[in-house]
């Protein structure tokens, strides 16, 4: 089972056979459109997952921020937050931070503590991710599976890496690797909120990463080996 085009060509170059190898997409696809429609079908859940959010952000254009990789520890981290706090002073941006337990995290970001347009908030879970998600304008991270995750809303991302293992999203124009220099991400977000044009060509829906449906594909798959053929793609 390969999640990609991409991972397809890694198997093949490694001398596995077209012939045991399906695209399927990634299965925490499914999930997160599984959970997306529960939202959608539940006010009552949603209502309660905005009450994460103060009033006054209502009608600001939200960033979502995640971050805890042990190479931004050494003082990248540090310069993210610069570049979060100097965006943060605009008036029509909320940020909104899960911050990870880890101490040496919670140490980096105390100068984004009682910022009126920061809210720094203890790790969610999936529903409020997804919410979060949903919500926002762009997207802030280090996380491979937020990575995988945003443009299915057709959310950029801007990736506080070096490097990225996920390169898919990057070819698409989806996302966009900024590294952890404070000029470059404060120019990056600013531009986000300030072309349109911009902000659009990174918000296609189009999630080089799955539709929905990987489980359907993989259940198939096994299904048709039992009977004895192993397809190379399912539609």
């Amino acid at each position: 089972m390969a999640p990609t085009a991409r991972a397809r060509a890694n198997l093949l170059r490694e001398g596995i056979g077209c012939k045991r190898i399906l695209v399927t997409g990634n299965t925490g696809i499914d999930a997160l459109l599984w959970v997306s429609a529960l939202l959608d079908s539940q006010p009552e859940l949603r209502s309660r997952l905005e009450a994460v959010l103060p009033a006054h952000f209502a009608a600001k254009r939200l960033i979502l921020v995640t971050g805890h990789r042990r190479e931004s520890l050494d003082g990248g981290l540090e310069r993210i937050c610069g570049a979060l706090s100097r965006i943060a002073s605009r008036p029509d941006v909320g940020i909104v931070f899960p911050v990870h337990r880890n101490p040496n995290v919670r140490r980096a970001i105390k100068p984004l503590r009682g910022h009126r347009n920061i809210v720094l908030i203890e790790p969610v879970d999936y529903p409020e991710l997804v919410f979060l998600l949903k919500r926002c304008h762009f997207v802030v991270t280090d996380s491979g599976g937020i990575q995988e995750e945003a443009p299915s809303f057709g959310k950029p991302v801007l990736v506080t890496r070096d490097t990225t293992e996920r390169p898919e999203a990057m070819e698409l124009g989806l996302a966009k690797l900024v590294a952890t220099d404070e000029h470059r991400l404060f120019e990056e977000m600013s531009v986000l909120l300030d072309d349109p044009e911009a902000h659009s060509r990174m918000s296609r829906i189009a999630n080089p990463y799955g539709d929905g449906r990987a489980s359907c594909r993989i259940a198939e798959w096994l299904i048709t080996s039992e009977a004895g053929a192993m397809p190379a793609t399912l539609d």
